[in-house]
């Protein structure tokens, strides 16, 4: 079912009945309202009148002012209400390629769209800059209210941060403080959240800094480090390499992970090819370093003590463990039957 109830193409033909050849031209050629729906630029029709870039702006200005003057236009005054209605409907404030995409997926539908926003008195376009996309407001009081706590979201987020989709809202919906109960829900919360170049959507759906390596993915190891988050728990570099392949469809070679893995601070590897996440608390070593660190801060421990604790650090076999605690080298035996870090 259509979104909208009018025909764009005929809309469009009326509101450019009175102008100018030349004027009707450009005014076609800027917004894409042609049969190939292509917009152009200034610099191209500029070439095709032999006129400037700017007598091209002053010419498509003259001609949008002419049209909001028409007869015609206050005779289409409904389309207008019912495109601010579908704005309204989707919290006042939209993204604009969210918005045209909603309307109709047919790029000539979305570039008369895109001209009844410009065209219309209670449209006002907010510029991308860095913090922002292209966005349309009919409510300029609520987009500053948005436009604030999206601000706020994104500093209070921290750059290892991920939140889940639903946890982001929740939290976005808390800093809303001055909108109205009616654009209070999560529907409208997700679309505002797009709005933001600040905060992004990793592959996984979960949010952060949109600048962060858990959500601006740049190769193996970033896709690794979510694999492994997801999984929570220590991995063989062959579990990662397929699990990259089959949860993202990246072709990666094992060798390829396995020297991602080692190269990157954020793993560590933890016995016979597993590796464990850094942030959850391992710390890099062979397993002598790591019975010595821990003796040193826990002070003498029994056998099975020594064999607990650094299972928490390490994937290795009991065995294996037993075997380096006993060199004495490196850790002694007291009469109580507990060990410490040999002298």
């Amino acid at each position: 079912m259509a979104v909208i109830s009018f025909k764009p193409k005929q809309v469009s033909k009326r509101l450019l009945s009175n102008l100018q050849d030349r004027s009707h031209d450009i005014i076609v050629g800027r917004f894409g309202l042609g049969d190939s729906a292509e917009s152009k630029t200034l610099e191209a029709i500029g070439k095709k009148y032999g006129i400037t870039r700017e007598r091209v702006r002053q010419i498509e200005n003259a001609a949008i002012s002419a049209i909001r003057k028409s007869d015609t236009f206050k005779a289409e005054h409904k389309v207008f209400s019912e495109v601010k209605s579908l704005i309204e409907a989707m919290g006042g404030l939209v993204h604009e390629e969210d918005f045209l995409s909603y309307v109709s997926k047919d790029k000539s539908v979305q570039n008369h769209i895109r001209f009844y926003l410009v065209l219309g008195n209670t449209f006002e376009k907010l510029k991308e800059d860095d913090h922002f996309h292209p966005r349309w407001t009919v409510d300029t009081e609520l987009s500053d209210a948005v436009h604030r706590a999206l601000h706020s979201i994104y500093q209070n987020l921290s750059d290892k941060e991920l939140l889940t989709e639903d946890d982001l809202v929740k939290r976005f919906l808390g800093e809303l403080t001055d909108v109205a109960a009616q654009y209070k829900n999560e529907e409208v919360a997700r679309r505002w959240l797009n709005i933001s170049k600040r905060i992004g959507k990793n592959p996984l759906g979960e949010w952060g800094p949109s600048d962060s390596q858990n959500i601006k993915t740049r190769g193996i190891k970033d896709y690794a480090f979510l694999i492994m988050r997801k999984h929570g728990s220590p991995m063989h570099f062959r579990e990662v390499a397929k699990a990259i392949q089959d949860t993202f469809g990246k072709k990666t070679h094992v060798a390829t992970t396995h020297n991602e893995l080692i190269k990157d601070s954020r793993f560590v590897l933890v016995g016979r090819g597993y590796y464990a996440l850094s942030e959850w608390g391992y710390k890099p070593g062979v397993v002598r370093e790591v019975i010595t660190e821990i003796l040193k801060k826990d002070g003498p421990l029994s056998k099975d003590d020594v064999v607990e604790r650094v299972l928490k650090e390490r994937f290795l076999k009991r065995n294996t463990i037993l075997v380096n605690l006993q060199n004495p080298k490196y850790f002694k035996k007291l009469p109580d039957g507990t060990y410490t870090v040999a002298a």
